[in-house]
């Protein structure tokens, strides 16, 4: 664990993944193509905290999606990039446009597709249920499960690796 804490030290940028990530991988499709998703709420107030912090938060995502422009902007991130079916370009972009280096980024994933990203970040995260390539890929994986408190507890992670937690919760205390 005293790695993870190293690595959780530098990142000053985290990228999530959305489908089984932010949420459970559950699409729910109206009869009139309306797409649906649930996210936790525990988990956007961890990434609230992450940004109030000074740490960035990025999604990168295959899937393009209203209701997640929707809730990315109700959460103020600005960094989100939607339809990427090959994610590596949009990292690349995102890391060029921060000025950072692989090892002060985090990815969070739980897929093949996530893989390309994982093996360049100096924090590679899974979330608990995951496919078994990317939980192989990861420096990390979380105890909850996507879209049930896996982002909130990387947040979590985060925050005190750089002695912030305390600071982002005295708001609630």
């Amino acid at each position: 664990m005293n790695e993870i804490i190293e690595r959780a030290a530098r990142i000053r940028l985290v990228i999530f993944d959305v489908d089984g990530v932010l949420t459970d991988g559950s699409l729910f499709l109206g009869d009139d193509g309306q797409e649906y998703k649930a996210f936790n709420s525990k988990d956007g107030l961890g990434m609230k905290m992450l940004q109030r912090c000074g740490i960035e938060v990025g999604i990168i995502t295959a899937r393009s999606s209203r209701v997640v422009a929707l809730r990315m902007e109700s959460l103020g991130i600005v960094h989100l990039y939607q339809g990427q079916q090959k994610k590596l370009p949009a990292y690349h972009d995102l890391q060029q446009r921060l000025g950072l280096r692989n090892e002060q980024i985090a990815y969070v994933g739980d897929d093949v597709v996530d893989l390309p990203i994982m093996r360049e970040v100096g924090l590679a995260i899974a979330v608990h249920d995951a496919h078994r390539l990317a939980v192989e890929q990861a420096h990390w994986r979380t105890t909850a499960c996507g879209g049930r408190g896996a982002a909130r507890e990387i947040c979590e992670l985060l925050l005190e690796a750089q002695g912030k937690l305390t600071r982002a919760l005295e708001p609630y205390l």
